[in-house]
């Protein structure tokens, strides 16, 4: 009798928990999916006549044209250097190439806005290409043209060598898991090298050049420090201009609507390029076939094409930027800088921590749920990172500033005092905004981690006298700690990173290393932008890093 009890207890124990584990999944996925729902709130919301027909009449054209033109230029560049790129260094040998395997990531750590800084003091009238060739041929002003880089090609072109790793990743890996098999079998059928690649390789890596190609494009729509500097008219810097510039939130909502279709659209691309179409591989011979071996010639060629995206995308940028911050000086440099890199360092350890806690416990809501609530209300969450931060930025302020006013108005009725803004005035609602940008990040890697992890493990744990909290603690959470710790750094770096809902949302003189790198380059002093731009690249390294140790132990198996 008492161990029915015993056994009627635990059930009731067990199914308390499940409730409240999924009531705490419903709570957050509503608490990170608010802003989106915010935005979409104000999109019928009169009162703009006024700003609507200034936009209409002179910039909102632009936004769509620049828009489009940069979504073609960055989608057709990523996937041209991304599929090129992982073709020669997954079926091919040549000179570098084991190099080439990890160190072609490296761009992902710079950022567009930190490489737009650096390019446009190289490029620049007065810079030292242009004054090199003037120097060589005794040109003068006006003698010579001379492109330049602050336009929607130079834009395009930014975002094509910081953006194409997402396809050369995605590309890479499902080049290495089709079937050397299906290769052979093309060879078989008289296909030449060209003919297995565009019959046989493209095809069956379809679904990763989209995918990271839909990748690169949301990035591409969520920059606003890029185009903000080129003086490209998008959506994100029309958004700012809406809420700073002409004082209109509800303005500024609708234009993040409009944005947020956009990425709609990229994402129904992606999803409609599938169609019922199956990629499985049927071929009994595992792994992509041996490398071929160049010649010298085509294999220095083969080697060049792999440098020039790397030189391009970070190292040039890397150096220009030291040149700048070691040689050229940086007047910000001291106490200033460092409370810069304080604010930033805070604000996304804070960040970091929240998101993997949440994540933990969205992921272990959705193992234990007998239910596809929590399952749903993930998938929610996820969608969070495709939404820009401008966006975000957006729909945290129109309902935190009305939160602030209404609890204003509480305490001054109850104690007599004005509290000042409570959740706007410090940095709570900016971290509420990178929650719902980058929870993500995290809740992608602790679940696809806590996925490996058996069930039996659970039973075991509970077999010997362990509630659902304690597995957590002493089972989970230790096999989780090398992916949490991951979880945790991809978030941090995307803290690091985000410009345009730390512009937006940042309290009163308050600046990050981020804000501050755009402030000084859209002033022209490039030179004082140098040090928090190298900062914020060097922290970047870090999950690259990571990546790059994955790629050669994969590289390592295939030699």
């Amino acid at each position: 009798m008492k161990l029915k009890g015993g056994r009627a207890a635990s059930g009731l124990s067990g199914f308390a928990n499940g409730s409240v584990l999924t009531l705490a999944a419903v709570i957050i996925a509503v608490f990170i999916a608010a802003p989106v729902l915010s935005v979409f709130s104000n999109v019928f919301v009169g009162g703009t006549g006024d700003t609507w027909a200034h936009l209409s009449d002179t910039v909102l054209g632009d936004f769509v044209f620049n828009t489009v033109v940069l979504c073609l230029g960055v989608g057709l560049g990523v996937a041209s250097i991304g599929i090129t790129t992982a073709w020669l260094t997954t079926m091919l040998d040549f000179p570098g190439r084991r190099f080439y395997e990890w160190a072609l990531v490296l761009p992902m750590a710079m950022p567009a806005y930190v490489m737009a800084y650096a390019y446009t003091d190289f490029l620049q009238f007065v810079g030292p290409v242009q004054s090199g060739l003037r120097a060589f041929f005794g040109w003068r002003a006006g003698d010579y043209w001379f492109p330049d880089v602050r336009t929607v090609g130079g834009a395009v072109t930014m975002f094509m060598f910081v953006l194409y790793p997402y396809c050369y990743i995605l590309v890479r890996t499902a080049f290495l898991e089709r079937a050397g098999g299906m290769l052979e079998a093309g060879r078989s059928l008289g296909l030449g090298p060209w003919g297995c690649f565009l019959h046989v390789s493209l095809p069956l890596a379809r679904p990763a050049v989209v995918a990271g190609t839909a990748l690169a494009l949301m990035e591409t729509l969520a920059d606003f420090g890029t185009v903000s500097y080129f003086g490209v008219q998008t959506f994100t810097t029309g958004i700012y201009r809406a809420w700073f510039s002409l004082g209109d939130r509800i303005a500024a909502a609708q234009l993040a609507a409009a944005l947020l279709t956009f990425v709609v659209l990229v994402l129904s691309l992606e999803f409609a390029s599938r169609g019922r179409a199956r990629f499985n591989n049927t071929s009994r011979q595992q792994g992509a076939p041996a490398r071929r071996r160049l010649p010298l010639g085509l294999g220095l060629l083969a080697s060049f094409a792999c440098f020039m995206p790397l030189l391009l995308g970070f190292l040039l940028p890397a150096a220009l930027l030291l040149h700048m911050a070691f040689v050229e000086g940086d007047a910000q440099f001291g106490p200033r800088f460092v409370h810069l890199a304080r604010n930033s360092f805070v604000l996304a350890a804070l960040t970091s921590v929240i998101a993997v806690v949440l994540a933990v416990l969205l992921a272990y809501a959705a193992r234990l749920a007998r239910s596809s609530l929590p399952a749903a209300m993930n998938r929610i969450v996820g969608l969070g990172y495709a939404v820009p931060g401008s966006v975000i930025a957006v729909g945290v302020l129109i309902p935190v500033t009305r939160l602030d006013t209404w609890l204003v108005q509480v305490w001054q009725a109850s104690f007599g005092v004005n509290p000042g803004l409570i959740l706007s005035g410090g940095i709570a609602a900016l971290i509420y905004a990178y929650l719902a940008r980058f929870l993500a990040v995290a809740l992608n890697a602790v679940e696809s981690s806590l996925g490996k992890i058996t069930v039996s493990m659970d039973d075991a744990s509970r077999s010997l006298g362990c509630g659902k909290w304690e597995t957590l603690r002493r089972v989970h959470v230790p096999i989780l700690r090398g992916s949490l710790l991951s979880a945790a750094l991809l978030v941090f770096v995307d803290v690091m990173k985000e410009l345009p809902a730390t512009l937006v949302i940042r309290p009163f003189n308050f600046d990050t290393l981020a804000t501050q790198a755009h402030t000084l380059a859209a002033d022209e002093r490039l030179a004082e932008a140098s040090t928090a731009a190298l900062i914020i690249v060097a922290v970047g390294l870090l999950p690259m890093f990571v990546i790059s140790r994955q790629i050669l132990k994969g590289g390592r198996r295939r030699d």
